[in-house]
């Protein structure tokens, strides 16, 4: 046996149980546009009984499972506290890939390979990890806590968060404060988020005169799109350079990003098209003024000339944010958890979107956190790895927010 491969041989014989259940779930091909839900589902009852948790299996859409484990407090009368994971994950492209990005392959440094290592299978082990441990050491908080591992996040969350948190179960569940997916840091140091910026996806129709490709057609759709385009890259490059100019005071999720992501028309090389359509991602800071933003949207649209409408795919209407000062019982506790181990904070509003926002949106103050230190962010990228160390690193720290959390005394 060459010896890189009896040295990886024997990490793995000598592998932290955590760290083997993380790897099983991450072979679970969650990944769009097929998602394995029902064997993720499997998994998690499994995993949910040999923690002796109690769960429960809620289809918030045909095919759309939520799996929801509870541990209860000591007084389930009491508000409780939500641990949000979810299950799916973003497509690949294997060969961009150092190794079968399903395979979760470990290196001899402990870096594991696979989609979902970062976002966000991590967590949800994470959780479970540190109530394995918690419950071990006879402990019990006075709040009960629910982990709920939900599907579709990747696709918007229509058919998984906002739907589960219209159902009757969600509600029966009295959530007070939740804890959801953040990013990892590439410095020694833990990103916490507060807010996110909302998503817009504006799907933009041009009309214009058709005609021959040989000839010079006046107000064709074409032309239109043009300057649609540029009205929309030309806001992008002032936030681009509001961002760049800062000095570092500006975080991405404190500017508005504009990105054209989709353009469509045309039958033949020869053909001036009467339609086309320019699709845009556009994710707006919580300073924005929504309104005003959409007559922006509008104004860009009239100037362009007739014949040109837009819908939105995608609008999310509400910008809260969770309280970040020490007078506010939740973060003073999750702070200070932190605080009290050695752990430098950085507050930022999410530059994309996760589930929380649906939670914000109905009132119920959400963090975003996953402590990955030390380690570049590979969300949705080739190659998206976890170091087992900063993995295990992770369980400990739950081990101290958790039983904070729930023990929070509200007077």
């Amino acid at each position: 046996m060459p010896e890189a491969d009896g040295l990886a041989a024997k990490r793995n014989k000598t592998e932290d149980p955590a760290v083997t259940k993380f790897r099983d779930y991450l072979r679970i091909r969650t990944v769009h546009p097929d998602p394995d839900y029902a064997g993720a589902v499997v998994f998690l009852q499994q995993y949910a009984d040999e923690l002796g948790l109690p769960w429960k299996v809620i289809e918030v859409h045909p095919g759309k499972p939520v799996v929801l484990m509870t541990w209860e407090g000591q007084d389930p009368s009491l508000p409780t506290i939500l641990l949000n994971s979810h299950t799916d994950v973003v497509p690949v492209f294997p060969e961009h890939w150092r190794c079968e990005p399903f395979s979760a392959d470990k290196t001899e440094n402990g870096d594991i390979y696979a989609r979902g290592t970062q976002d966000m299978k991590c967590v949800g082990i994470w959780y479970l990890e540190a109530i394995r441990r918690l419950k071990a050491e006879g402990k019990r908080c006075q709040r009960t806590i629910h982990l709920s591992f939900v599907p579709e996040e990747e696709v918007g969350g229509k058919l998984g968060m906002m739907k589960f948190i219209e159902h009757p179960e969600f509600q029966a569940l009295n959530v007070a404060f939740a804890l959801d997916e953040g990013l990892a840091n590439p410095l020694d140091e833990y990103t916490v988020f507060y807010g996110e910026r909302a998503p817009w996806w504006v799907r933009v129709k041009c009309t214009g005169n058709p005609g021959h490709g040989s000839r010079f057609i006046e107000n064709t759709a074409a032309e239109k799109v043009q300057k649609v385009i540029n009205s929309f890259l030309s806001f992008r490059a002032e936030e681009k350079a509001k961002l760049q100019k800062s000095g570092g005071c500006l975080t991405l999720g404190d500017v508005t990003t504009i990105n054209l992501t989709m353009l469509e028309g045309g039958v033949a090389y020869n053909v001036v098209p009467t339609e086309m359509y320019a699709g845009f991602d556009i994710r707006i800071a919580p300073t924005e003024d929504f309104e005003e933003f959409e007559r922006k949207i509008q104004s860009w649209i009239s100037a362009a000339g007739e014949g040109i409408t837009y819908e939105f795919i995608q609008k999310f209407d509400d910008q809260s944010c969770t309280s970040t000062d020490k007078a506010d019982p939740w973060w003073n506790a999750f702070s200070t958890a932190c605080e009290n181990m050695g752990m430098k904070l950085k507050l930022e509003i999410f530059p994309a979107a996760t589930d929380s926002r649906f939670l914000r949106k109905i009132g119920l103050p959400a963090i975003g956190f996953s402590p990955m230190n030390l380690t570049p962010i590979l969300l949705h990228d080739h190659n998206e790895f976890l170091n087992e160390d900063i993995f295990l690193k992770g369980i400990g720290i739950y081990c101290n927010i958790i039983p904070t959390l729930g023990n929070v005394k509200i007077s």
